[in-house]
């Protein structure tokens, strides 16, 4: 496992909204110079090439037709979490089951701001939303335990691409 805390990882993207050169915005040239080549999962739409979705591990980014970077996800939920050790240092591999209250001790020691978000809670998860970023962290709540974090993402900016406005 790696010596750099996934907590310390997620605060700081959840204040800086950066994941080292992954941003909302990024060009995919800088990314891919910075964390090498990706699994490309494919098309997220079964009528168009682009946007398409990435992943190094189980950091997810959705990448539009001009290559710049439209959405950023963090899957938490499997027992290990693998971010790309170029960005994250050390091994980049992390323990996994990441608790509601470590996550708000750690935007807290940092920080950040927090709040709930009510748009993504309902029965059977909860949700946070943090600091200037907006990233969103979505617990999973099992039979009356505390929360555990399953996925933390950053919002998108809204971007239209240009080429698939003009086609």
């Amino acid at each position: 496992m790696s010596i750099v805390s996934i907590l310390d990882v997620l605060a700081g993207v959840a204040k800086t909204g950066r994941l080292g050169p992954v941003f909302i915005g990024a060009r995919w040239q800088d990314v891919t110079a910075a964390a090498g080549e990706p699994w490309d999962i494919g098309a997220t739409s079964r009528q168009r090439k682009w946007p398409r979705l990435f992943a190094y591990g189980d950091l997810e980014l959705s990448v539009c037709e001009c290559r710049k970077v439209t959405l950023i996800c963090i899957q938490t939920w499997r027992d290990v979490v693998e971010l790309p050790a170029s960005i994250v240092g050390g091994t980049g591999a992390f323990a996994a089951a990441i608790s509601y209250s470590d996550v708000v001790s750690a935007l807290e020691q940092s920080g950040c701001d927090w709040q709930p978000y009510p748009a993504l809670t309902f029965e059977g998860q909860c949700s946070i939303v943090a600091g200037p970023s907006a990233m969103t962290f979505t617990f999973e709540i099992d039979d009356g335990g505390e929360p555990v974090l399953n996925i933390a993402g950053l919002p998108g900016d809204g971007h239209a691409c240009a080429e698939l406005s003009a086609g």
